[in-house]
């Protein structure tokens, strides 16, 4: 029998890459969805492509959508991308990077292209912890996603498909992704995590993102191999 198709979203991060090599290592037929949607840096679809092919996507389709138009992130607007926050400033309140409804316009466009490709299966990198207090990262979100795909599709409302929302990152911290990574053969050294990339392709170091990774690997006892302009403190030099 052939491998049954998924859709799997992509940013190019680790958290992504971890996913899609799980749907792959799950047996799916991975179809990877990345976008620009007016992010601060492109580079961050260029790895998404290096990782798609790396991990053996049988498609990657890159959408061009414009969230800029709306601004409301420090991601898609002028708005300061906060530096050297603590893990507990982090999670005190949802933080300026947070693009409004993003998860759902991007499980949305998943959604599309699972009808036409006849899959009834969506993978997504989300995970409750070290989540940085993203909304759109619950498990009640996914579970009332799930449950509208099933609800607003022509194959949902026929019977043909029940649309499932895979997480399979959840519930793990990001250590245990990075060794799970690892383990299913991501090379993180394409992946890219950083809010504020520099014209060289060194990450900052002390974004909420560069520090969850910085952490992440430190307590792996894995090296990172990302380029950092700086290293953020207590997190190696």
């Amino acid at each position: 029998m052939a491998p049954r198709p998924a859709v799997v979203l992509l940013s190019g991060g680790l958290d992504s890459a971890t996913t899609l090599a799980e749907a792959r290592s799950a047996g799916y037929a991975a179809h990877a969805l990345s976008f620009r949607y007016g992010q601060r840096h492109a580079r961050e679809v260029e790895a998404a492509s290096a990782v798609a092919r790396q991990l053996g996507a049988v498609r990657h389709e890159i959408l061009d959508i414009d969230l800029r138009r709306f601004g409301g992130s420090a991601l898609t607007g002028d708005i300061p991308v906060p530096i050297g926050r603590t893990p507990e400033e982090m999670s005190a309140s949802i933080p300026v990077t947070y693009v409004p409804a993003r998860n759902t316009i991007l499980l949305a466009f998943a959604l599309s292209w699972c009808e036409v490709l006849g899959a009834a299966d969506i993978f997504i990198g989300v995970h409750a912890i070290d989540y940085s207090g993203y909304p759109d990262c619950r498990p009640d979100f996914i579970r009332a996603f799930e449950a509208l795909a099933n609800l607003a599709t022509k194959a949902g409302v026929e019977g043909r498909t029940r649309f499932q929302v895979h997480t399979p990152l959840l519930h793990l911290s990001k250590t245990e992704i990075i060794r799970h990574g690892l383990a299913l053969g991501v090379d993180f050294s394409l992946t890219r995590s950083c809010y504020r990339l520099d014209e060289s392709d060194a990450a900052c170091g002390e974004c909420d993102s560069c520090r969850i990774r910085l952490r992440g690997f430190e307590e792996a006892g894995i090296p990172d191999p990302t380029t950092y302009v700086s290293r953020a403190e207590g997190h190696g030099s």
